[in-house]
């Protein structure tokens, strides 16, 4: 195993032992080694305090060291270096009011989240399992170390984290921690938004997104952080092209669709607003009528109240609200038009949501979809004026015809788009100047 560990951890290692410092690699890094795989990172954990650790090596960032955490750089290579320590009462399921050194490596592990994260291993590779961690790990089994509900009480997170890894490692949950879940579940509203978030992107980016959401469900987690969603589970569609409910075709989509953060978030969201648009006619068919409108603006709330970036908002809001279109016998100025409205970026992703979103129902014919995917590609490789951004001229040579900015000068430019998009070979400075004054 050791030969799989780059050389700059070894380094430290080296140095801290050199210096009469207890060193040891600790938590998700050890587990992926004992699973060959490649870890994402490397924690380790020493007896050295943190202004030791300062002393002995170069270049230390001071990244979390009221918890006992700096960041030793190595190359320019960020390794996180932590204190061995033991934790004393934690105040609102997220931070200890005080924390308590400890040069005791049993007493370190045993504060950790899981059996499987709180194995640790030194320099010479040998192993230091104290919660049966290698047992579990052999057995695809998550448990939580000691009593689980004191787990979640010191950092009511590690609930997600749970899930987090049963998505990641494709492993079963041991049946005493899932209570302790279901018993301690409202303690998620002590977390931050920004923590939650960031455990919820690790499950929709998994390997089992849906198996993933579905665990926040049935735990009792998701309505204090997608409650909206909860409503959706066994809302009955009644149509005859729906044989799931809301939320059973929304996993089905959020399985069919590409591991990509935005185009997940996507399906996981696409029918939000279905609920809210239920109708019946007189033969007891449902309509959802613009719920992708009024789901792309409740798919907004929604990420804004998680804090995710404006990029990611806007990219999933305008995914959502185009979901429903259906283009058929499009002429070429058409598909220029449905790029234009719809954003050559994202164009892509609207096709995947669309098939993905087909394959949940039960008409998997989707060769429309694929169909307009080609024309797109068609139209996009010729190269042609598609936006305003394309037209040879801008608003500064209309200014110098004399037309002022503002909603004149947006309809102009609109105009003298519509007539390019039809007669690609109009667009020069020359012919789109005449058109212009003829438009003013």
């Amino acid at each position: 195993m050791l030969k799989n560990i780059p050389n700059e951890i070894i380094k430290i290692l080296n140095i801290l032992e050199q210096n009469n410092y207890q060193a040891y690699l600790v938590g998700g890094c050890v587990r992926d080694l004992l699973l060959n795989k490649i870890p994402k990172d490397y924690d380790i954990c020493t007896s050295a305090k943190p202004e030791e650790v300062k002393k002995i090596f170069a270049k230390v960032v001071s990244t979390g060291e009221k918890h006992g955490t700096v960041t030793v750089l190595i190359n320019n290579y960020p390794i996180e270096v932590t204190t061995m320590r033991k934790d004393g009462i934690y105040k609102d399921n997220r931070h200890p009011e005080e924390i308590f050194y400890t040069n005791n490596l049993e007493e370190d592990l045993a504060r950790r989240d899981f059996t499987i994260n709180s194995i640790a291993m030194d320099i010479k590779g040998n192993i230091y399992d104290y919660h049966n961690g290698l047992n579990d790990l052999n057995n695809k089994l998550i448990k939580a170390v000691r009593n689980p509900c004191d787990r979640f009480e010191e950092d009511a997170l590690r609930m997600m984290r749970l899930i987090r890894f049963v998505c990641q490692l494709d492993f079963n949950i041991d049946y005493k921690t899932i209570e302790a879940v279901k018993n301690n579940n409202s303690l998620i509203q002590n977390i931050s938004i920004e923590r939650t978030r960031e455990e919820l992107n690790y499950i929709l980016v998994s390997n089992k997104p849906s198996d993933g959401i579905r665990m926040l469900y049935q735990y009792g987690l998701l309505r204090y952080i997608i409650p909206e969603l909860c409503i959706c589970v066994g809302f009955d569609q009644y149509n005859p092209f729906h044989d799931k409910d809301i939320f059973e075709h929304t996993m089905t989509v959020l399985e069919n669709i590409p591991n990509n953060l935005i185009l997940r978030l996507s399906a996981l969201l696409h029918d939000i607003s279905k609920p809210e648009t239920f109708s019946l006619d007189e033969n007891n068919i449902a309509h959802f009528y613009k719920h992708h409108i009024k789901g792309a603006d409740l798919a907004e709330i929604i990420l804004k109240r998680m804090k995710y970036d404006n990029e990611t908002i806007n990219k999933v809001k305008n995914l959502i609200f185009y979901h429903m279109d259906r283009y058929e016998n499009l002429s070429y100025a058409g598909v220029k038009r449905f790029i234009n409205r719809v954003g050559k970026e994202n164009v892509y992703d609207l096709f995947e949501l669309q098939i993905a979103d087909r394959k949940g129902c039960k008409d998997l014919h989707f060769n429309d979809i694929l169909d307009l995917k080609n024309k797109v590609q068609e139209v996009l490789s010729r190269k042609e004026p598609l936006t305003i951004k394309n037209l040879s001229i801008n608003g500064h040579d209309l200014i110098e015809l004399g037309i002022k900015p503002g909603k004149e000068m947006g309809l102009i430019l609109n105009n003298l788009l519509e007539l390019v998009i039809e007669e690609p070979r109009l667009n020069t400075k020359e012919q789109l100047i005449n058109l212009a004054k003829d438009k003013g």
